[in-house]
């Protein structure tokens, strides 16, 4: 039976090519959304017919905006920001060049300002519009090797929780998911062994369920809130619950 409980919705995931946010964008496809992808890399794969991708690099600012006000222009009644760069691999603060810092800003918290700053008029007209981050279990967990990550995605998850308290949640609905454990994704691939074994690893299919029910429900009961998805698609408040830390040591 094929699901059209999102027909009609336009929907935008920045960072939706792979991943996470390209779990989330199938999702929505699948289940009627008008969905478009804004990414450096299109997406391939099964599913992929059901997007419609529009190149958008973060590291471009200026081209970034009008690409984001260009898309947000047709309306968005979901809006989902999905993009990070994490960098080469765990290394220590000092072993960690400037250039890699400021790409992680540009990315993960610049990139995430802009979207905001485009897709939340177009949010505010559809009432009520839903806005999605996607967040990580290093904002409650800091350790060694990832400081740059963490303290971005720590600023993404402020940024996000302080505009939600701005935003009237009959208008604006903003809400933070991330997963319970690691998650297979081409940007983990690039950073482990040929022969690492994955299957103790997420998979950005099981992020479907929940971004379906957000999706349909416009995020009612969740505004301001960030759930954490597991590998069997259930999900918890991370208020109820921290999620469990993956720090290890770095190798030397």
């Amino acid at each position: 039976m094929t699901d059209t409980r999102l027909t009609g919705k336009r929907a935008l995931v920045v960072g939706g090519s792979t991943g996470i946010g390209r779990g989330i964008a199938d999702a929505w496809a699948a289940a009627g959304a008008h969905v478009v992808i804004g990414s450096r890399s299109a997406p391939v794969g099964p599913g992929a017919e059901l997007l419609h991708w529009r190149l958008l690099d973060l590291t471009e600012p200026e081209r970034a905006r009008a690409r984001l006000e260009e898309i947000a222009t047709d309306g968005l009644d979901l809006t989902c920001f999905s993009s990070i760069y994490y960098g080469a691999r765990r290394a220590y603060f000092a072993d960690v060049a400037e250039q890699e810092w400021r790409t992680q800003l540009d990315i993960n918290v610049s990139g995430l300002w802009m979207t905001l700053a485009a897709a939340l008029p177009s949010l505010r007209a559809a009432r009520p519009g839903l806005f999605v981050g996607v967040s990580s279990e290093v904002v409650y967990n800091a350790g060694p090797g990832r400081s740059g990550y963490t303290a971005t995605k720590a600023a993404a998850k402020a940024l996000l929780d302080s505009v939600g308290q701005e935003e009237d949640s009959t208008a604006v609905r903003i809400v933070q998911v991330l997963p319970a454990g690691m998650v297979d994704s081409p940007g983990i691939r690039r950073r482990r062994p040929p022969d690492f074994d994955y299957s103790s690893y997420m998979k950005p299919s099981d992020f479907a369920r929940l971004a379906t029910e957000l999706a349909v429900t416009a995020g009612a009961g969740h505004h301001g809130d960030s759930l954490v998805v597991d590998a069997d698609g259930d999900w918890w408040s991370a208020t109820d619950r921290v999620p469990v830390s993956q720090s290890r040591s770095v190798r030397t």
